[in-house]
């Protein structure tokens, strides 16, 4: 955060400004990550899974006050993140949204799978953590593109009432 805030855009920070600020050579740096990308994925991951534990703990269960902290969460995140990009940090959105849009999927899997109706089989909570996560995700990141539309507050009850919908049993509709 501080190569950052100190270089205003992800694209001008080096490995060498990355490893000095760590106090680690080089070859340290390269024996755990390919590349200053993918330590950059590493760190928007943990850095994403940091804010989620400390709003959701591990040991939290899927219930609608769980989903509407997660989508808020979402939503807080990327807009934050929006703040930290330049036009010449574009290269590096979708690796990070991919990070992100995984953990997010993950989280979902793992509350769905544990509450899983047994009437829904495995596939079916897998394609609706994915779909769920895709639709959360992609809502959240197109109004980091453009919030002036709505307030987050209204999108986040928004993509709540959509999920909640989507959640109902086959047999309820």
């Amino acid at each position: 955060m501080e190569l950052l805030e100190q270089k205003k855009n992800i694209y001008s920070i080096s490995v060498q400004d990355i490893t000095t600020r760590a106090t680690v050579n080089r070859s340290t740096f390269y024996a755990h990550f390919e590349d200053k990308y993918a330590f950059l994925e590493n760190w928007m991951t943990e850095k994403f899974q940091m804010i989620l534990r400390k709003r959701l703990p591990d040991d939290s269960k899927f219930d609608m006050n769980n989903l509407r902290t997660l989508i808020q969460t979402i939503f807080d995140f990327l807009i934050r993140f929006r703040q930290y990009m330049t036009p010449g940090d574009k290269q590096f959105e979708p690796m990070f949204e991919i990070a992100m849009q995984k953990e997010v999927h993950r989280l979902l899997l793992k509350w769905l799978s544990e509450e899983s109706i047994a009437a829904f089989s495995k596939e079916r909570v897998e394609a609706t953590a994915l779909v769920l996560s895709w639709g959360i995700f992609g809502s959240a990141m197109q109004y980091s593109r453009s919030p002036q539309d709505h307030t987050v507050e209204t999108m986040v009850k928004d993509v709540l009432e959509v999920a909640e919908v989507s959640l109902v049993p086959v047999w309820v509709r």
